[in-house]
């Protein structure tokens, strides 16, 4: 199973294609979507559409797991990433690709065990998951990553249920 997560943004949005098969994992790749913080917004948003039916379509995931959004304080950046996450959404959905969304909470308890895990022990067992020498940067490339692998281990576990 090819797993694409989604660490959703309006500058950056983090991605990371893992191919899962069993209790193995393997990055196919990772990155980030960026985008220039002068842009007017429908322009940043037309680019995270383009740029992820893109890395949809060249990788042809079986999937895609993204982060549901966390709200802050700040309301004007919280509107703003939940556009971007819609975009997301809809490229997505445009592709008929089956989406499955995870909290933070969930996404560290399946990654560490533990739902209050620091952001380095997430990182550590991303590293470890995927047998890597160094953690993969930026943090919403390693961020996605932890999503993708979220979701093929709740799709393990269900499968084995």
């Amino acid at each position: 199973m090819v797993v694409l997560g989604i660490d959703p943004g309006v500058a950056t949005v983090g991605y990371g294609v893992v191919d899962c098969r069993g209790d193995k994992f393997r990055c196919l790749e990772y990155g980030c979507i960026t985008t220039a913080a002068h842009q007017l917004l429908e322009h940043r948003l037309s680019q995270i559409y383009a740029d992820m039916k893109e890395l949809i379509q060249r990788h042809r995931p079986d999937c895609m797991s993204v982060e549901e959004l966390f709200f802050n304080n700040n309301q004007k950046t919280a509107v703003d990433v939940a556009q971007a996450r819609g975009v997301i959404l809809l490229a997505a959905d445009q592709c008929n690709l089956p989406i499955y969304e995870y909290t933070p909470l969930q996404v560290k308890s399946a990654i560490v065990g533990y739902g209050r895990a620091e952001k380095q022990q997430v990182m550590y067992m991303v590293r470890q998951y995927l047998h890597l020498k160094e953690t993969p940067r930026p943090d919403d490339a390693a961020d996605a990553i932890a999503i993708a692998i979220c979701h093929a281990n709740s799709a393990m576990h269900r499968i084995l249920q």
